[in-house]
């Protein structure tokens, strides 16, 4: 599994407004707590809503005969590879097209 590192770039006066409520000794890993399990928290909910999205639709899937995968990485492997997924850019970009006319 790789790992994926991401900069956050704050202005000092931002810094210490995250200082003013979160707990931190001047060194930002109260900081860097909160980003990670921020993230995390997202991420738990986008599994969470795929999880309950896709495995309704494998269940209603007549030619879907397989066995869901049961631990995430597999589970979503098994998503992205189908034919009908769509990521959030590709469903947006077709909610505007219609939008658009």
């Amino acid at each position: 599994m790789a790992n994926h590192t991401k900069t956050v770039t704050i202005t000092d006066a931002e810094q210490k407004l995250l200082w003013d409520t979160i707990v931190d000794d001047g060194d930002n890993a109260g900081v860097d707590a909160w980003i990670q399990t921020t993230v995390d928290g997202k991420i738990n909910a986008c599994w969470n809503r795929m999880r309950t999205n896709w495995t309704k639709i494998l269940m209603n899937d007549a030619s879907y005969t397989d066995d869901i995968p049961s631990n995430q990485a597999a589970f979503v492997a098994l998503v992205i590879a189908r034919d009908d997924y769509k990521n959030r850019k590709v469903v947006d970009d077709a909610e505007q097209a219609a939008l658009d006319g």
